[in-house]
């Protein structure tokens, strides 16, 4: 079953804080923290945006992006859910 693109307005409007990339301006839902362990060290916390392909799913690692007022880069950007949105893996700067 595909999700219509009006459901995802109404999904990011609601829960949603305000994500800037590349001059585009949208919402996005930030799960934070989020840690990677190997073994009994954890290598590293990251964090992970799902927001809109149409807006964001054109990120590269490296990018800078903020999140409700701050300032990250961009590990990874997936898509998922046909497409529709995407989650990008952040680290804070």
């Amino acid at each position: 079953m595909a999700i219509a693109t009006d459901s995802l307005d109404a999904i990011f409007s609601d829960l949603a804080v305000t994500v800037v990339a590349g001059g585009v301006t949208g919402k996005g839902i930030l799960d934070e923290p989020t840690s990677v362990v190997a073994g009994d060290q954890v290598l590293y916390v990251d964090r992970v945006l799902h927001c809109k392909s149409s807006d964001f799913g054109n990120l590269v690692g490296g990018d800078a992006i903020t999140v409700g007022g701050v300032n990250y880069k961009v590990r990874t950007c997936e898509k998922d859910i046909d497409g529709l949105t995407c989650q990008i893996s952040l680290e804070k700067v």
